[in-house]
């Protein structure tokens, strides 16, 4: 099961001229697709007198979705090369807009996938990355007295604690990495001698 994924650190904004054009690439780090449109749409507004608005972007923790445009230029000269710099960084959950403002010179098919290209590169270079891990939420809830037993397991996974409660009892909320989630449990019942619970709540990225 896949429990890690790479994202774009931040936003970034990167510009480049070619022969009068100016490709101005902004990249940034999305939740998903509605997200991903949302900007998009924004980045259009805002520079509504472009002569393109070509993007990529990927999303999903498997990198599952995913959708570009070339907004116009020729085909497979804009879109195709954006995607191409976010899946060579093996980044998900990511966006890239490039925006041309025409400068009087046609660069031809190579000079357009190259121009696309860099601009991209030098957006998505400048954002960094960052890891994230899906996990699964747990709830355990163990007495006092179970507490040297519970913390011992806790220490043997790549665990988060998100919240912890005390009253009669420990109420714990924490974060397992998927592909531990399953062994966790059965190693948490098994420490406790079947004394404590533990529940699956809910399978969220850890940000």
């Amino acid at each position: 099961m896949q429990d890690v994924y790479y994202v774009l650190g931040g936003f970034v904004r990167a510009e480049r001229k070619v022969k009068g054009s100016r490709f101005i690439a902004e990249a940034m780090p999305v939740e998903g697709e509605p997200h991903a449109e949302a900007e998009i749409a924004a980045v259009r507004k805002r520079a509504y007198d472009a002569t393109h608005h070509c993007f990529a972007y990927r999303v999903g923790s498997a990198g599952e979705g995913f959708r570009y445009s070339d907004d116009g230029e020729p085909g497979g000269t804009a879109g195709t090369p954006i995607l191409r710099q976010i899946d060579v960084r093996g980044l998900t959950h990511t966006l890239v807009v490039v925006t041309r403002y025409y400068g009087g010179t046609k660069l031809g098919t190579g000079g357009l996938i190259r121009a696309y290209s860099e601009a991209a590169a030098q957006a998505l270079e400048a954002g960094g990355i960052e890891e994230k891990v899906l996990r699964t939420c747990i709830r355990l809830c163990f007495g006092y007295e179970d507490t040297s037993p519970a913390m011992h397991t806790l220490s043997r996974f790549d665990a988060v604690v998100h919240d912890t409660h005390y009253t009669e009892a420990t109420d714990m909320i924490i974060g397992v990495r998927c592909s531990q989630a399953a062994l966790f449990i059965e190693t948490f019942v098994d420490a406790l001698r079947g004394r404590g619970r533990a529940e699956v709540m809910a399978e969220r990225p850890l940000i």
